[in-house]
């Protein structure tokens, strides 16, 4: 063994230590491999950093701001709401929904585009349903993987296969021969995530709880107004047809501020605030804040129908509104004005919602309030509004806003956008009527072109220590293929086990290269074990297909490390995983794959014509 296999060998086990230990930045670490690779000489100086142009970075990037489009225009939420309607807020019946969806896309799809396009999807869920996104990203990518298995193109490594035993003279692989092993291994990984994986996943929670920010309920709280919102419709025969909201009085004379007018299923204050002069008219249904028994009032007395307020149309009311909390500061022209002196609705385009005053919150009498220095403003009205609050200002300073703000939808108007641009990226990918690069470039360059995003949001969206990980890992993959170092660990265990039988010859070859697929790509693995399977079921006078169908598998479970596919990188920083969340939960489904594999692949291809 040269002193260059010894030195990739110990770098491999120093950066897995360092990984597991999480004591060291996982990006860091992956720039310490680039280091020491070019250091060493072991690769060149522009070997080491060619990982940078490789075109999986690339690829990566450009799914990022994908996903980053689907997100800004609401499709992500809005999927994520058909998916959390039938899960009903359950954590396993999300993961029951979730992996077979997923891995059937990943069946005809690349599975790295896949979770690029529910990563997004599934954060929506997660802040839908209270569920840690922990909870849900590590299943996302394990189905994906699992998906793989299920024919011929869900993956590079079947097909490295099929062209192994056609270049040998041999049938090579039919595309639906992996749909009975892999639909059997996708059943027992779905029964492993609801059960035994299920209490190994983290229970971390997302970067909101870090920072601190109240959520809207929070607020809501604080302020007294948890039950305040409500919609209500105007009929033909209420007197409020044809009137302006300054006419109507109806928060002078009923207790209702309206906030928002849903008309022909449009938020017109979404393009419009509610202002004085705002005309009301048949068929209207209002956004207002109220109280029970004022509601209940107003609707007696004022001809309309209370619709409730649903989950759903609560999220769609975030998507378009928001509030905050706007603190009163000294030298205020508020200062001894009340709420109707202070015409905030129409200087501002905002309504107030509740004032806190020292621990708790006042009875609101708009007419007779009035304002002192320190009071908190909980108000409301379109982002955009609530946004200049931020800048600098006589009367008052902006507080807080909500969590919610991080979930709003920028681009909506560009949803149809987003829908047609995903559609088509995946039937260039599907058709392979160009590469998946450049798919994926079209379709990130067409994402910001057609306002999905804009290239402030697209330079955001990037995950920069995804993306030096897996740029500082590939040259050290490459380090382990051009010093022979691969080579020499797969020859060494091939000789362990060639004389054992040819189950024990399937273990040691799915063993192998489940091994090496944690650190090379699962590609570059099936390459380098293909020839080696083929020639020793030849030598020992056994059918090939049994051992190369192994392998394709073992090349598939690519669970136990944040380096061992894309999509793992992918749901790295979103997740909060640790290294060793990827062990604790990969490993155990590693050996479940392992025995279903050795079990039933000789059933289905069997050793021998006999």
């Amino acid at each position: 063994m040269s002193w260059q296999i010894g030195f990739v060998y110990g770098l491999i086990v120093v950066a897995v230590v360092l990984f597991f230990s999480g004591r060291v930045r996982l990006d860091l670490t992956a720039v310490m491999v680039i280091i020491a690779l070019a250091v060493s000489g072991v690769v060149t100086p522009a070997d080491a950093v060619a990982g940078f142009g490789n075109p999986l970075v690339i690829l990566i990037a450009g799914l990022f701001v994908i996903s980053e489009g689907l997100s800004r225009t609401g499709v992500a939420a809005w999927a994520g709401l058909k998916i959390a309607s039938f899960a009903n807020t359950s954590e396993m019946r999300l993961v029951l929904l979730l992996v077979p969806v997923v891995a059937v896309l990943s069946a005809f799809m690349s599975s790295t585009g896949v979770v690029a396009l529910f990563v997004p999807v599934v954060l929506s869920l997660a802040r839908e349903t209270g569920t840690p996104a922990a909870r849900l990203l590590m299943p996302l990518a394990i189905a994906s993987l699992v998906g793989g298995m299920l024919t011929l193109i869900g993956t590079p490594p079947n097909l490295v296969v099929h062209r192994a035993l056609v270049d040998a003279g041999l049938p090579g692989f039919g595309f639906f021969d992996f749909t009975m092993i892999g639909g059997v291994i996708l059943v027992a990984t779905l029964v492993y995530l609801v059960t035994v994986g299920r209490r190994l996943l983290p229970e971390r929670v997302g970067a909101s709880v870090v920072h601190g920010r109240k959520r809207l309920h929070e607020m809501a709280r604080e302020f007294g107004i948890e039950d305040h919102l409500h919609r209500v419709q105007v009929q033909a025969d209420s007197p409020l047809v044809d009137a302006t909201v300054g006419e109507a009085g109806l928060r002078r004379h009923h207790g209702m501020t309206v906030i928002a007018v849903e008309r022909h299923g449009m938020l017109l204050t979404s393009l419009q605030p509610v202002l004085i002069e705002s005309r009301l008219h048949a068929g209207d249904i209002l956004v207002v804040s109220a109280t029970a028994d004022a509601t209940a009032r107003g609707v007696a007395a004022l001809g309309l129908v209370d619709l409730g307020f649903p989950h759903g149309m609560q999220r769609r009311y975030r998507e378009s509104f928001g509030v905050a909390e706007a603190l009163v500061i000294p030298g205020s022209p508020l200062i001894g004005k009340t709420l109707y002196q202070s015409n905030l609705r129409e200087r501002q385009r905002l309504n107030v919602l509740s004032i806190r005053r020292g621990e708790g919150p006042l009875a609101l009498d708009f007419e007779h309030t009035e304002l002192q220095l320190g009071d908190i403003l909980l108000v409301t009205g379109a982002w955009s509004d609530l946004e200049r609050l931020s800048g600098p200002r006589r009367d008052m300073v902006l507080l807080e806003m909500p969590e919610e703000v991080a979930e709003r939808t920028w681009h909506g108007n560009q949803a149809p956008w987003a829908v047609v641009i995903t559609l088509v990226m995946l039937v260039l990918m599907v058709t392979e009527t160009t590469s998946t690069l450049v798919a994926v470039m079209l379709a990130a360059f067409a994402m910001v072109v057609t306002g999905c995003v804009d290239m402030e949001e697209a330079y955001r969206s990037m995950n920069w220590q995804s993306l030096v990980l897996i740029a500082g890992m590939l040259p050290l993959a490459g380090a382990l293929e051009s010093t022979g170092g691969a080579g020499l660990i797969v020859a060494g265990l091939t000789t362990l086990f060639r004389d054992l039988g040819p189950h024990a010859i399937l273990v040691g070859l799915f063993l192998i290269t489940t091994l090496l697929s944690q650190f090379i790509s699962n590609t570059a693995t099936t390459v380098l074990i293909a020839p080696i399977a083929l020639n020793l079921a030849i030598d020992l006078h056994y059918l090939p297909a049994p051992f190369l169908m192994t392998a394709a598998i073992a090349a598939s479970t690519a669970f136990a490390t944040p380096v061992a596919s894309p999509v793992n990188t992918l749901i790295l920083a979103p997740g909060q995983y640790s290294f060793g969340d990827f062990v604790r939960i990969g490993v155990p489904l590693q050996l479940i794959v392992l025995v279903v594999t050795v079990m039933l692949v000789p059933l289905v291809f069997p050793f021998s014509t006999a």
